[in-house]
């Protein structure tokens, strides 16, 4: 597996698990999250803990399915499938961007 993989294949398995700790590790102290319009929905390691940490309390059936994966440079985009999430019934469709440095994931662009 490529270094640019590895942060990315780590933190969906740790979502997958619900391990906040194995999760959290593969983000930068100060990754940006974003929405598909840019608009920063979180800042920093500690705000991306307590969110995801919150929503893996509340959803115990969460799981992501890897649809498609395209690696482009220090990108990596995965097409995902989402259920279980907040408890909400259905499947929803993401394309998360991430953006890899010194094996870090340093920023997250969600497209919905």
């Amino acid at each position: 597996m490529s270094d640019i993989l590895k942060p990315v294949v780590a933190q969906l398995a740790a979502y997958n698990n619900r391990d906040i700790e194995k999760f959290i590790v593969n983000f930068s102290v100060d990754c940006v999250v974003e929405d598909g319009e840019g608009n920063v929905l979180m800042v920093g390691r500690s705000a991306m803990y307590e969110s995801y940490k919150k929503m893996f309390a509340v959803s115990p059936d969460l799981h992501c399915r890897l649809a498609s994966r395209v690696v482009v440079g220090q990108y990596v985009l995965d097409e995902e499938r989402v259920t279980g999430r907040n408890g909400i019934d259905g499947e929803g469709h993401v394309v998360a961007v991430y953006r890899i440095e010194n094996e870090e994931i340093v920023h997250v662009r969600f497209l919905r």
